[in-house]
């Protein structure tokens, strides 16, 4: 599935200056999250107690703080995360910074 037919049976569930964030509802127990993060912007960040999470870049560059690293991210990277670890992303380049978040749905996200 490509990023257009994910947006159409998505749900768009953020959509602000920062970024879109869309939801694909359909799996029971996966989130596939798609982050469009707009030039220049970060997301809030967060950590998750009982969930990994991993990220796939899929368009753009920018920085990833992942626990005590920060790293460099771009198109076709991937970056595991582990629980309990504080993550957020940065934009820091003029076009969008697309990527995709799976993790184990949890209360208060997906169930």
């Amino acid at each position: 599935m490509d990023i257009e037919r994910y947006k159409q049976l998505a749900k768009l569930i953020k959509d602000n200056e920062v970024y879109k964030v869309y939801d694909l509802p359909e799996l029971k127990d996966l989130e596939i999250s798609l982050t469009e993060l707009n030039p220049h912007e970060s997301t809030m960040g967060h950590s998750h107690a009982e969930a990994d999470e991993v990220y796939l870049f899929i368009k753009g560059e920018g920085t990833m703080e992942n626990g005590s690293q920060n790293i460099d991210v771009k198109t076709g990277d991937v970056v595991p995360v582990k629980e309990g670890d504080f993550h957020r992303i940065h934009n820091k380049s003029e076009g969008i910074l697309s990527f995709w978040a799976i993790f184990e749905k949890y209360e208060g996200r997906g169930k």
